[in-house]
């Protein structure tokens, strides 16, 4: 809106009621002069009337003082965040400057304001209306959102605690595409971010106001479903804490207990997981037992009422998580268990201390004190590390955003080396990933591991509790395809500055090798001449053009040839005739055979009821060949193409146009020769090759045409093409194929 914003009397009263109670909160954390300063231009912005309301029509004033009081509450910040958001209308309406702040209030108050502009000016920019472009938009917005915590942390738990506060405002707003645009912020960008940080109440809340805005059915039906069966939950609640109250008192522990219920949107997904109704989601809720005890006794008495408990009821152990013994990457501890209670109903209960309790509330803002900001725990550290360098790395925002995604998996894999020491890392990492988090160089010559003593490839995913010893050989060397194989953000860096420094080196050598083939060929070097060859062959940089050279994907000869022509345009002489070339580089190529489309007339097809001598064409989408069960289908032009019953198109094509669809089967000798090609897989073991071909050459009928393989990791894959006669005698090749030692797999495609 760019109406003028004029304080209504109720807004007013409102805002000073909410600065009285934020001054209380953090009068403890002010210094001196701050009140008195903070309280002159917060009324002077007010009185100014340079503020304008957002898109919901809320007043900025209000909505950064209720989000200070978040920022307290919940997130457990004090002075430079909560002066932070205070003073950010009055830079937003221009009354007072981040260097003037940095003046009066320190720094620190400047730097995370600073943080908070950078956000404000990504969504100043007009919304993009169409999905993808949205998606994209909020992609490059995230990237850069979780960027501007490289000058503190401090602004993206602003930054969430800001959009809870949204989210609880717009309730009422008529503005119903906005908001459903920022509820998709909220689930999908802000929620995830929070469960990371471990922000869990702020991250459920924003997940049931989603869901509220977004699945406006979904959300009321169960929550009406939750408040109907409140006092059943309440009541098995009690009789389920009751005989542990007792228990563990009787053992001198202090403690407190109680119930939680799961949020509305974690029942939805499971609703939606387990396709089933709200009364097939078993597990409602949750008992937590808070235990009041000195550090140093922590995971004792944990372990200690872990014990009463199991002793009590049976236990789940499939359900069991220990976050006592390796908390999470975000601080989190907790031990979870899942028994068998009264009346045979399935209750998850959670083990863990005051402090643990408010770390889990709180997250990584749980070391946050006062003043300054103390170092995370649990690994944070490292992760914020790593998502800065993806970040800054990435070229395009949408791909930061499905990285960082990636990297929020609930899962968490730990693994020991061989000497013992714990590893983590995220869900479906390799061997690859942790050859590189060991170091660059030993992920650089990886071949497998040994995990459990059993020898697996790099590829290998690596579970819980796995033993890994990395493989490697001198002879290995980083390739593009590892990007595919590794999920970790460093792997992937640490790969690509490999591939870099890989590509410079072949190019050198590439380079000196071409300046030897020139000297051979007495052709005089001419680094100008050479610059616009690399032009005249298509490519812009020279970079481009070695690599093609190094992966052969350009031939030298080529090269050669087009310099010569270059150099001779140069001189004003005519290319009369090519370079002389030696004749060990002539390479003897076989003559295509012709597409067949109509075979010979010893092949017979007989189309529809007893139609002969129909013209038609046999489909390349599954090359059909005599005696394969097949059938016609009519195309656009009237003719006829025959297909497999078995092609991967005929489903469609019967379900969409089953009038056009005609029966054929074949007839006559079977004399005819067909193009098929097999896909074979199989060990990279010495002379393989030569078995396979040596196979096809024995036997009279059968011709060879082509023969690609490919070997990668210790595995070949090969495209053998074929002419055959007809489908029983390439069966029959298949079978012998199939016995060759160290063939995995033959099929026909």
């Amino acid at each position: 809106m760019n109406d003028i914003l004029e304080f209504t009397a109720e807004e007013r009263q409102q805002a000073l009621t909410l600065y009285s109670e934020v001054r209380e909160k953090i009068a403890s954390s002010l210094e001196a002069g701050d009140e008195a300063m903070l309280r002159r231009q917060l009324f002077e912005t007010m009185e100014q009337q340079q503020l304008h309301r957002d898109a919901f029509g809320l007043n900025p004033i209000v909505c950064s003082l209720q989000t200070a009081q978040l920022v307290i509450d919940e997130i457990g910040l004090r002075r430079d965040a909560v002066l932070a958001v205070m003073l950010r209308p009055c830079v937003d309406a221009g009354c007072v400057s981040t260097d003037e702040v940095g003046t009066h209030y320190g720094p620190t108050v400047a730097r995370i304001l600073h943080g908070l502009q950078r956000i404000k000016e990504l969504y100043s920019k007009e919304a993009v209306a169409e999905n993808e472009q949205l998606l994209r938009s909020q992609g490059e917005n995230f990237r850069n959102l979780l960027l501007s915590f490289a000058e503190d942390m401090r602004v993206i738990l602003i930054m969430i605690a800001d959009r809870v506060n949204l989210m609880r405002q717009i309730r009422d707003t008529a503005n119903d595409e906005a908001r459903r645009e920022v509820s998709q912020e909220a689930a999908y960008l802000y929620a995830p971010l929070a469960h990371k940080l471990g922000l869990y109440k702020l991250k459920s809340e924003l997940e049931d106001l989603s869901l509220k805005y977004m699945e406006h059915d979904a959300y009321y039906h169960i929550k009406e479903k939750l408040n109907a069966t409140k006092q059943t939950r309440d009541a098995y609640i009690s009789r389920f804490i009751g005989p542990i109250e007792e228990k563990l008192k009787a053992e001198g522990l202090t403690f407190h207990m109680k119930g939680r219920t799961k949020s509305i949107h974690s029942i939805w997904q499971k609703m939606k997981k387990q396709k089933c109704d709200f009364e097939g989601v078993y597990d409602l809720f949750a008992i937590r037992i808070i235990i009041d005890c000195p550090k140093e006794k922590e995971k004792q008495q944990c372990w200690q009422t872990f014990a009463i408990i199991t002793d009590m009821y049976t236990s789940n152990p499939k359900r069991m998580r220990d976050w006592l013994s390796v908390p999470k990457s975000n601080g989190y501890e907790s031990l979870h268990i899942t028994v068998l209670g009264p009346e045979q109903k399935w209750v998850e209960v959670q083990i863990r201390t005051e402090r643990m309790d408010e770390v889990a509330e709180r997250g990584v803002a749980a070391h946050w004190r006062y003043k300054g900001v103390k170092s995370a725990e649990g690994g944070m550290d490292e992760w914020l590390a790593g998502v800065r360098q993806m970040l800054e790395n990435a070229d395009d925002g949408l791909k930061a955003m499905d990285q960082f995604k990636m990297e929020l998996q609930d899962e968490e894999v730990y693994v020991f080396t061989p000497k013992g020491d714990l590893m983590r890392f995220p869900h479906g990492a390799t061997v690859l990933d942790m050859a590189y988090h060991i170091h660059s160089k030993l992920g650089n010559v990886c071949t497998g591991a040994r995990i459990n003593n059993k020898v697996v490839t790099f590829r290998q995913e690596l579970h819980s509790g796995d033993m890994v010893e990395i493989l490697t050989s001198s002879g290995q060397r980083p390739k593009q395809e590892w990007l595919s194989i590794v999920k970790t953000n460093r792997a992937k860096s640490k790969i690509k500055l490999a591939l870099k420094e890989t590509q410079q080196k072949d190019a050198l050598l590439v380079k000196e090798m071409l300046e030897r083939k020139l000297r051979n060929r007495k052709i005089e070097q001419e680094e100008s001449v050479m610059m616009r060859t690399i032009k005249k062959l298509g490519y812009k940089e020279a970079s481009d053009f070695y690599r093609d050279l190094a992966d052969e994907v350009l031939d030298t000869n080529t090269v050669i040839d087009k310099y010569v022509e270059v150099q001779q345009a140069d001189r004003g002489t005519a290319v009369t005739t090519a370079a002389t070339r030696s004749a060990e580089e002539f390479v003897l190529e076989s003559t295509p055979m012709a597409t067949i489309n109509m075979p010979a007339s010893d092949d017979v097809l007989v189309i529809d009821k007893n139609l002969k001598g129909i013209d038609y064409q046999l489909a390349r989408c599954c090359n059909p060949i005599y005696g394969d069960d097949v059938f016609g289908f009519v195309t656009v032009n009237g003719g006829i193409r025959i297909h497999r019953t078995d092609c991967p198109n005929a489903p469609e094509m019967r379900r969409r146009f089953g009038y056009r669809v005609v029966r054929a089967k074949w007839s006559g000798k079977g004399s005819s020769q067909y193009s098929i090609t097999l896909r074979v897989i199989g060990n990279d073991d010495l002379g393989i090759v030569n078995n396979l071909t040596s196979i096809i050459s024995k036997d009279e009928k059968l011709v060879l045409r082509s023969i690609n393989i490919d070997s990668n990791d210790g595995l070949f894959r090969g495209n053998l093409v074929v002419m055959i006669n007809d489908n029983t005698r390439l069966e029959a090749l298949i079978k012998k194929l199939r016995t060759v030692k160290g063939v995995k797999q033959v099929e026909r495609i």
